[in-house]
């Protein structure tokens, strides 16, 4: 199992589809996805491919999802091996299938894919395919993603445990690490899911306080949904500062924080590389025992205009594992700052 695309559904698909080119470098992929009711338009930036749809007429899906939820992530695609046994899983231990297996031809490519209702208002769809790679990079090496490194679930409290089990048995991912977050506002509890072959990862995050910045955003997403996608690139420090020169938002970082992690046991960075992470505020994780094993990460600003969907950017050097659980609290609290501008965090 990999990941074969995320689609979102938003207000007005070519705006989104030039925001992705312009801030993020995607390239415009030429589709016939489009149908009478729906506008969809394809972005790709090395393997990671985005499809971006808006409604036409009010019958369209997109228009009944945004009656519910604000933009954002409606659907993960699954590439798997034999789409008919998944279903057919998925089927045995409960899950709802809103589209029924069917196949389709793009040139040489032959696809058979079926659709199964998921946490909230998102679905998954399975997508096996046969004829070509399912791989979707283009025949060049300028690109600036190598991955969807993981998303992430949020879901209602007392959720976390049904989600779990819910993953675990219909797509057979496995539970990997757990945490618990804490500060002296707010807390989350999170429980990583692997697929079974190690390329998905998806945490699923539960609030552990009545004003987390999960249970804002459940709050305004009207209910679970995916909170934010990182993806991978090898060098975090080059692609930030592109970034930023578009005009990205980005989460701040004191540099309090920098100061800080000079006094961490093993610290692996040359004062110059610092320097340069500093001026771009990304954070920065590393296991003792694993000091060449160093995780870089920063996170957007919610890209939708409400505190819901976010980007994170993660780079792994020499395959370094976790999810920066050495910058959660730094992360945390700036995301309880960013609450506290918008009132939601006292």
């Amino acid at each position: 199992m990999k990941i074969d695309h995320v689609h979102f559904y938003v207000e007005d698909a070519k705006v989104w589809r030039d925001w992705f080119v312009h801030h993020l470098g995607f390239t415009r992929v030429d589709s016939s996805i489009s149908s009478v009711h729906t506008c969809t338009e394809v972005v790709s930036n090395g393997i990671v491919r985005f499809l971006l749809s808006s409604a036409l007429l009010p019958t369209s899906p997109v228009a009944a999802f945004l009656r519910e939820h604000p933009p954002g992530v409606a659907d993960v695609a699954f590439a798997v091996e034999d789409v008919e046994e998944a279903i057919a899983r998925a089927q045995i231990h409960g899950a709802t299938v809103i589209q029924p297996i069917e196949s389709k031809q793009f040139g040489d490519i032959s696809r058979k894919c079926g659709k199964i209702a998921a946490w909230g208002g998102l679905t998954h769809t399975l997508i096996e395919s046969s004829g070509v790679t399912t791989d979707h990079a283009p025949q060049t090496t300028d690109h600036t993603f190598n991955a969807i490194d993981h998303i992430v679930l949020n879901v209602a409290v007392g959720e976390l445990e049904s989600a779990v089990a819910w993953y675990e048995k219909i797509l057979d991912f496995q539970p990997q690490q757990s945490f618990k977050i804490k500060t002296d506002r707010s807390g989350l509890y999170s429980q990583v899911m692997v697929s079974r072959n190690g390329s998905v990862q998806i945490p699923i995050n539960e609030p552990a306080s009545p004003n987390s910045q999960i249970q804002e955003f459940l709050d305004v997403n009207r209910g679970p949904g995916i909170q934010h996608i990182a993806l991978g690139t090898p060098n975090l420090i080059s692609a930030i500062a592109q970034f930023r020169d578009t005009g990205l938002s980005l989460l701040s970082v004191p540099q309090t924080y920098y100061t800080q992690i000079k006094q961490r046991p093993g610290f692996p960075l040359s004062m110059l590389e610092l320097e340069a992470i500093a001026q771009q505020e990304i954070l920065v994780d590393w296991k003792e025992n694993a000091q060449d094993a160093v995780l870089l990460q920063i996170f957007t600003q919610p890209i939708f205009g409400q505190p819901t969907f976010f980007f994170e950017f993660i780079e792994r050097r020499y395959q370094a594992k976790g999810f920066g659980e050495g910058n959660f609290r730094a992360l945390f609290e700036a995301i309880e700052i960013e609450q506290i501008k918008r009132g939601t965090l006292h």
